[in-house]
């Protein structure tokens, strides 16, 4: 791996160990030229995905970007890393274990609402109100209505869900 520093073509590896729950493999790194050290993540890929837009136009997946917009919604919210990165991997394998390495950004979205959805219904508001294009106060009131959430944030079972 080349150095993030010096551009040095070849580090060393100092330490290995698991994360992310076993799903990624954190590296320490050290450059012989210039002596710095820095850490790396592998991750098994198992296909090439590409994400279809609303647009139509087709994008190489990028799970850091999918990270990047599930942390802007929680935000200041008291969310285990962990958790989330577990979520995130989740999403992941789902996506690359599917049939079709062209995924519909429609679909995403839906599996990151559901993962949010039980993890913290306020940060699953925020994702929402971004994924789903709200462009008014009452646009958040009739989601929070249609997704029965109540104010301690719990989803309320529909006379329907408790037959």
């Amino acid at each position: 791996m080349r150095c993030p520093f010096c551009s040095h073509p070849d580090t060393q590896v100092k330490d290995s160990r698991p994360a992310e729950d076993g799903q990624a493999i954190r590296r320490r790194r050290q450059c012989p030229s210039c002596a710095a050290r820095f850490t790396t993540f592998e991750r098994v890929q198992l296909r090439d995905l590409h994400v279809i837009k609303t647009d139509g136009k087709r994008a190489p997946f990028d799970r850091d970007k999918l990270v990047r917009s599930i942390l802007l919604a929680a935000q200041k919210r008291s969310i285990d890393r962990e958790k989330l990165e577990q979520m995130v991997s989740g999403i992941v394998r789902r996506l690359e274990s599917g049939g079709d390495p062209d995924i519909p950004s429609k679909v995403i979205g839906e599996l990151v609402m559901e993962g949010l959805k039980h993890l913290d219904t306020v940060a699953y508001v925020r994702y929402a109100s971004v994924y789903k294009d709200f462009r008014e106060v009452a646009d958040f009131s009739d989601f929070i209505k249609g997704e029965k959430l109540t104010r301690s944030g719990k989803i309320v079972a529909t006379p329907d869900e408790d037959e």
